[in-house]
């Protein structure tokens, strides 16, 4: 009976509920957990980024046994291996190919002033990277909370694992986050900042763009900016070499791949490992709470910047030409889901009034333009 009772004590000594004594603030992160799973199934706020987050941070917070080579830091574990994707950046080049596999860069090409609309937008990294610095973050762990205001996620985990990996787990969720909130957050931003008048503008349809264009579009991209931001190869080179797979014609098969089961098979590594790098021990800390904090912050000052920015172009522009500021939201780069809220947006105050495509111009510019911009930091801390 004793040794039965023993063997009975050594396995309760592995058991999670054992272990949650140590670790009672496992607790708080599971909580967090089925909160995106919640937001995400019940309301349907982007599921493709919070349901492998929301479970990977129920997968992370498992309370066990300090080597046992279950854990995320554990070297050698199952998990550690797929973090590696996350943690060396592998990752998000691959979703940058996915991403140029399958946009179409159509409307910035019909309208390239539109490039200066996205790249307004990215004064919210700027801003909140300056904001960082006063609050004692060191210059490169400050440029890796700056960029959660691109609203791109993959870019924000590609910069942090090479400027700050030490604050990886809370900047990409933090960016992720917030990429699935820009239908609660920017709505009310762009009502604020823009009069009945403005909304109602209706923008002429964009020209027709030929095949040509769009093959011309990415070589000529890549050697222009990647030439003035070497750093920024490892995304813009996916980027666009995605999106000449898709514009080429010869390579369908590639660009259906790299858009859909590539992509897909990353999005959940990459969404599972960050969400269980958020250890309750290395993720509940100060430093986590003002990185939200910061976040929130350039999220508002890009969404904001981008309208601005539209409004002020709009006093050198002849009548006919007028840009919709409702659009401005569009330049920070969650695409399409920023470029869907100016369209809503334009249809509540004119139901004839459709902006998504002109709103995909400043969106696809967004996520030219925070690769830049990380590429630019890279280049300066890295």
């Amino acid at each position: 009976m004793d040794f039965i009772l023993q063997n009975f004590y050594e396995f309760w000594k592995f058991t999670g509920f054992y272990n949650l004594m140590d670790t009672p603030q496992c607790l708080i992160m599971i909580l967090v957990g089925l909160f995106f799973l919640y937001l995400a199934i019940k309301h349907d706020f982007e599921p493709m980024l919070l349901v492998p987050i929301g479970f990977g941070i129920l997968i992370g917070n498992i309370p066990f046994t300090p080597g046992m080579e279950i854990g995320i830091y554990e070297e050698g574990s199952v998990l550690n291996i797929l973090y590696g994707g996350v943690r060396y950046g592998w990752y998000p080049p691959l979703i940058f190919l996915g991403i140029g596999a399958m946009t179409d860069f159509g409307a910035l090409i019909a309208n390239p002033k539109l490039m200066l609309v996205g790249a307004s937008a990215q004064f919210g990294i700027f801003g909140a990277y300056i904001v960082a610095l006063a609050l004692g973050f060191e210059p490169d762990q400050a440029a890796a909370i700056g960029i959660i205001g691109g609203a791109d996620g993959p870019t924000a985990i590609f910069l942090s694992s090479k400027l700050a990996p030490n604050l990886m787990g809370a900047i990409a969720v933090s960016a992720y986050s917030y990429m699935a909130l820009v239908p609660v957050i920017q709505p009310p931003v762009m009502k604020l900042l823009t009069t009945k008048k403005e909304r109602l503008i209706k923008m002429k349809p964009a020209r027709a763009v030929s095949q040509n264009e769009k093959i011309l579009f990415p070589i000529i991209g890549l050697l222009l900016t990647c030439f003035v931001v070497p750093s920024g190869l490892p995304l813009l080179g996916m980027l666009f070499f995605g999106n000449l797979l898709r514009e080429s014609g010869v390579t369908t098969r590639l660009a259906k791949t790299a858009s859909n089961a590539l992509t897909d098979t990353v999005t959940i590594l990459l969404g599972m490992t960050v969400g269980a790098s958020t250890q309750a021990s290395q993720f509940l800390t100060i430093d986590t709470i003002k990185i939200f904090a910061l976040g929130f912050m350039a999220f508002i000052i890009a969404s904001s910047s981008g309208v601005l920015f539209v409004k002020v172009f709009n006093l050198i522009l002849p009548a006919n030409k007028k840009l919709n500021p409702l659009i401005g939201n569009a330049g920070v780069s969650a695409v399409p889901m920023s470029a869907r809220i100016s369209n809503n947006m334009g249809l509540k105050y004119d139901p004839t009034n459709y902006l998504l495509m002109h709103a995909m111009g400043p969106n696809v510019a967004g996520v030219i333009g925070s690769a830049v911009a990380a590429g630019t930091l890279l280049g300066f801390l890295g």
